[in-house]
């Protein structure tokens, strides 16, 4: 389970309507599975259908939560106009079993968390 607090998934909804129609991503930091900062990111690719974020950005994020006290919990990225599922890109590029791949449609306005184990994805609970 990913606990992402109201005013954190209105902000990631807020980046979402901002960035449409290209897909708005970020980190959400905070300790033991509860979010308790958003970290708003640059995508490089500016694309409506993927992502990628900017090395140096991604290393001020990482700094950044690290120096309060908080670890990446994970990566959200939108989806502007399909619901709120991992594409087979996200699948193949998810590499790590722990990160949460949070996603914020606009076609529905809904949030879903997943996890890739095994190149197998898991619907995460956001409590």
């Amino acid at each position: 389970m990913i606990i992402i607090p109201k005013n954190i998934i209105q902000e990631i909804a807020k980046h979402a309507k901002e960035g449409s129609p290209l897909e708005a991503c970020g980190y959400l930091a905070g300790k033991d599975g509860e979010v308790v900062e958003i970290f708003r990111m640059t995508n490089l690719d500016k694309s409506e259908e993927h992502f990628s974020f900017d090395p140096k950005e991604q290393f001020g994020v990482i700094k950044s939560a690290r120096g309060k006290g908080q670890e990446l919990i994970a990566v959200y990225h939108s989806h502007p106009a399909s619901p709120a599922r991992l594409s087979e890109e996200d699948v193949r590029l998810a590499h790590d079993p722990d990160t949460v791949y949070v996603i914020y449609s606009l076609l529905d306005n809904k949030l879903k968390a997943f996890k890739v184990v095994d190149k197998k994805i898991v619907e995460e609970e956001i409590g």
